[in-house]
């Protein structure tokens, strides 16, 4: 079985991740997409981030009606911060019947260099790519046959401006799964 990956703070999981995991699972060979909720990013601020289990709770409402996606809360328990390669070698480990591939933004793929024992997972994972605005494709420093482009809709939603509409009362009604909107209302988040 082959599982992608998307990884991700989803603080809150909106439409633009919704649409990237649904163009993954339903046009590529991916029989599956897994939404693994990260604690920490290594390489952004934690102070705006929601608690993990009510992040991993807003991903679950969101995917709740398909069959292919699931919520994964494996880096939970690993150490802080998250590293992909780390969780990727525990899952293999755990899961060796599943064969998986990262899911990542072209912006991401610009700093893949940078990403902690970024050749191995190119090498025994691999990456599907979906496009991102305004990336410089000359900037990207990484080649290799195990690197997919998935032609998806260029989705320019901000987990920053959602955040910033909500805390200011405004309609944030199409960035997010009702279901969600309802949660962070319900818990009173990002006021």
């Amino acid at each position: 079985m082959k599982t992608g990956l998307f990884f991700g703070s989803f603080n809150p999981i909106h439409i633009g991740h919704l649409v990237i995991a649904d163009v993954m699972a339903d046009q590529t060979d991916l029989d599956e997409v897994w939404f693994v909720v990260s604690p920490q990013n290594p390489f952004k601020s934690s102070k705006s981030l929601l608690h993990e289990f009510d992040r991993l709770k807003m991903v679950e409402l969101a995917i709740a009606s398909n069959y292919k996606f699931r919520a994964s809360d494996i880096e939970f328990s690993m150490p802080k911060p998250s590293y992909t390669v780390d969780t990727l070698t525990y899952l293999t480990d755990k899961h060796p019947d599943k064969e998986f591939v990262l899911i990542i933004g072209e912006d991401n793929l610009v700093h893949f260099h940078k990403w902690k024992n970024y050749q191995s997972i190119l090498d025994n994972h691999g990456l599907y790519v979906y496009p991102r605005p305004q990336v410089n494709k000359d900037q990207i420093q990484v080649s290799h046959s195990n690197i997919r482009y998935v032609d998806s809709p260029m989705m320019d939603i901000s987990a920053t401006f959602i955040r910033s509409a909500i805390s200011n009362n405004h309609s944030v009604q199409y960035l997010l799964p009702e279901v969600v909107v309802d949660y962070i209302r319900a818990k009173n988040f990002y006021h």
